[in-house]
């Protein structure tokens, strides 16, 4: 796909973009890509690392998720509904992955976050992909403080056409730690970063709130996951940063 060099952001060395393609373009450059899904892969990411579980993304409704789980030791996800169905089993929901016992490697596919940090793994010419979400967003930032070229990924979501669902969570999440970069004194944002970041100012004060009642909110709650937007819309709770090294989020050493 050619895309325009404008839209690369290249010229800033804190980008902020949406979605699969805009992670592609504005992380070309970048030597880290923070990538932000908030209800619920990123969120869901930071517990099971929080839990010392490696947690490895997966592109979403890929065939090869169960054989590639078997042949690393690692418990599968499945969906939320199917969890409910089935009386157990790891999914999406940080509740679940917050009360597992006994797993240490979680593959967890996604249709948005972890399909995006899984296109972004490329070892060799990539950059370094870490998992932000409210509960760690000024952990995140003071890792990232100091790096030259960083872009910050707000996931989104899906219309059932497919086309992408620009999530306010997502906005929120991503605009919290960029602006914990602020407050740590980094500059050089791009107006899109700007953007994300004083759209997270907005709604600082009654944060919770926003989160529980923006549409993906309600459509959890509504769904009876009440405890997973719980989970999410926690502030700063954990030091815990995710980054992908060997297939795996885990805490740096």
């Amino acid at each position: 796909m050619e895309i325009n060099g404008a839209h690369r952001q290249a010229a800033y060395p804190v980008r902020f973009e949406w979605g699969p393609t805009g992670a592609t373009a504005s992380a070309q450059g970048a030597a880290y890509a923070v990538v932000v899904d908030v209800l619920s892969f990123t969120t869901a990411v930071c517990v099971g690392v929080e839990r010392g579980i490696a947690v490895h993304p997966f592109a979403w409704k890929d065939g090869r998720a169960q054989e590639y789980a078997d042949r690393i030791g690692a418990t599968l996800a499945i969906g939320r509904h199917e969890a409910r169905r089935l009386g157990g089993g790891l999914s999406l929901s940080p509740a679940g992955i917050a009360a597992a016992e006994g797993v240490e490697r979680l593959v967890l596919p996604s249709p948005n976050g972890s399909s995006i940090a899984a296109a972004l793994d490329d070892p060799v010419a990539g950059p370094t992909v870490v998992a932000a979400c409210l509960r760690n967003r000024t952990a995140v930032a003071r890792h990232l403080q100091g790096e030259a070229a960083i872009t910050v990924v707000a996931a989104g979501e899906r219309w059932p056409d497919g086309s992408l669902r620009p999530a306010v969570e997502d906005l929120w999440g991503a605009g919290a730690v960029l602006a914990a970069l602020v407050d740590l004194g980094v500059d050089g944002l791009s107006p899109e970063a700007r953007v994300a970041e004083a759209a997270y100012r907005a709604v600082e004060s009654d944060l919770a709130a926003a989160v529980t009642a923006c549409a993906s909110g309600r459509e959890l709650v509504d769904g009876g996951f009440d405890e997973d937007v719980a989970i999410a819309r926690e502030l700063d709770v954990t030091d815990r940063v995710p980054v992908l090294a060997g297939g795996a989020f885990t805490h740096p050493a």
